[in-house]
């Protein structure tokens, strides 16, 4: 299973589309979306792509709050499952206990990856907006039954080509 990930597209509707298209043409079989998402179309957009998703509100999300019925946008933090993974996602670095098998948030506008020993992951994704810096970033996770393989995809806004650097992170046996 390849998850798409991206996170604070906020205003910036066309780099968050090139986002979920680069997601989509490198494989990705679910979108996840963590927070401050900006306008109805970015939502429209992963829906339009047929995959299943979920989003949650991010503190800049206000004006989308009642489509929560319309769309698989949730309030955080919204807890799911894919498989036998279990998953928190999140807006805010507020909530970052070790609840989950992956913990995915947003907010801080910057790509963090962390491989705990109990097989446990934390990612934040990174700037789709490029907002902070002239970059867009997303995240390619890759689940296999003994390791998390996450990509780090970046793309300056000034350019065509994404940019790919991935990382592999044991599962520990009691979370396989």
């Amino acid at each position: 299973m390849t998850i798409g990930i991206l996170s604070d597209t906020h205003k910036k509707v066309g780099r968050a589309k090139r986002v979920i298209d680069m997601l989509l043409d490198n494989g990705a079989q679910f979108l996840i979306h963590a927070g401050d998402i900006g306008r109805e179309e970015v939502l429209a957009h992963m829906e339009r792509s047929g995959l299943p998703y979920a989003a949650v509100l991010g503190n800049n999300d206000r004006k989308l709050a009642g489509l929560t019925e319309r769309y698989h946008l949730f309030k955080e933090p919204h807890y799911f499952t894919i498989g036998t993974v279990s998953f928190k996602l999140m807006h805010h670095p507020w909530y970052l206990s070790p609840d989950s098998d992956i913990v995915i948030f947003g907010h801080t506008h910057k790509f963090s990856l962390e491989c705990r020993r109990d097989g446990r992951l934390f990612l934040n994704p990174g700037e789709a907006c490029a907002r902070n810096k002239p970059v867009s970033e997303a995240a390619l996770l890759k689940i296999d039954t003994d390791a998390w393989e996450i990509t780090h995809c970046q793309r300056r806004i000034k350019e065509t080509e994404w940019h790919y650097n991935k990382k592999i992170c044991e599962r520990v046996p009691e979370h396989v």
